[in-house]
Parts: structure tokens; C-alpha cells; sequence
């Protein structure tokens, strides 16, 4: 899965189902990637993922866990209603992620620009992701 450098920040985009190696792996290039260079923020699109299962969800807020430890932000972009719906339903959150309705704002929340709205975030609570 490509993580692409957009000056300071990473940019990763979601398609389709993810295998649990998958979302693994990716959570070690991410970190990786965040130590090896200046990397100020991890955007990670999730407009082309039909379910999120808390396997994801998990690995999800361990990105942001990790990214926050080395000094990253972590914005969550582009949540289909139906995710979040079901992200409701089953009780997960996702603890340390910021949300943004797309990429473009959530670039504009790392400060890349300015965007014509203002980002639609939220906080989640925090709750267990087993």
C-alpha cells in the first residue's frame, strides 16, 4: 500500500476490504516512515472502504497512537456514513484520530492550505477497540 510524501505529511489512501496482514503492514511503513524523516501529519483516506472492522479500527488508532508519540498528527479522511454507523453501532471508537469529511480538509487541518469551509472534526471518546 503506497504512503505518499506530501511535504511534511503522509497521505494514504484505503480501497476496498483490507487484509489484517495489510493493516499491519501499513502501520509499520507509517511508522517508519514518520522516523525517517519530518513528518508532521499522517492523512489517511478511507472514502474507498466499505467496512471497517475493529481489527482496522484498532490498527487505525494505533497509527495515531504512534504517530502522536513521534510527534505526528493523525486525521482519519473521508468516513462513509454507513462506516460510521457501524462504527456506532459496534461501540468502537477511535481514540487519538481526528476526522475529516475529505482530504482537503483534512490537509487544511495540518495547515496545507486553506480550505473553503471549515473541517468538520470530531473527538471520539475513548473505548476499548477489542
Amino acid at each position: 500500500m503506497p504512503v505518499l510524501a506530501l511535504g511534511d505529511t503522509l497521505l494514504v489512501t484505503l480501497q476496498g476490504e483490507l487484509q489484517d496482514s495489510t493493516a499491519e503492514q501499513l502501520q509499520h511503513d507509517i511508522t517508519r516512515r514518520i522516523a525517517h524523516g519530518p513528518v508532521r501529519g499522517v492523512v489517511i483516506d478511507i472514502s474507498g472502504v466499505d467496512t471497517v472492522d475493529s481489527f482496522l479500527g484498532r490498527v487505525l488508532a494505533e497509527i495515531a497512537s504512534s504517530a502522536a508519540l513521534m510527534g505526528a498528527r493523525t486525521v482519519l479522511a473521508g468516513m462513509r456514513p454507513a462506516v460510521a454507523i457501524t462504527l456506532v453501532e459496534l461501540g468502537l471508537a477511535l481514540p487519538g484520530l481526528v476526522t475529516a469529511l475529505d482530504v482537503e480538509r483534512s490537509l487544511s487541518l495540518l495547515g496545507h492550505g486553506r480550505a473553503t469551509d471549515p473541517p468538520h472534526t470530531r473527538r471520539p471518546h475513548h473505548a476499548d477497540l477489542s
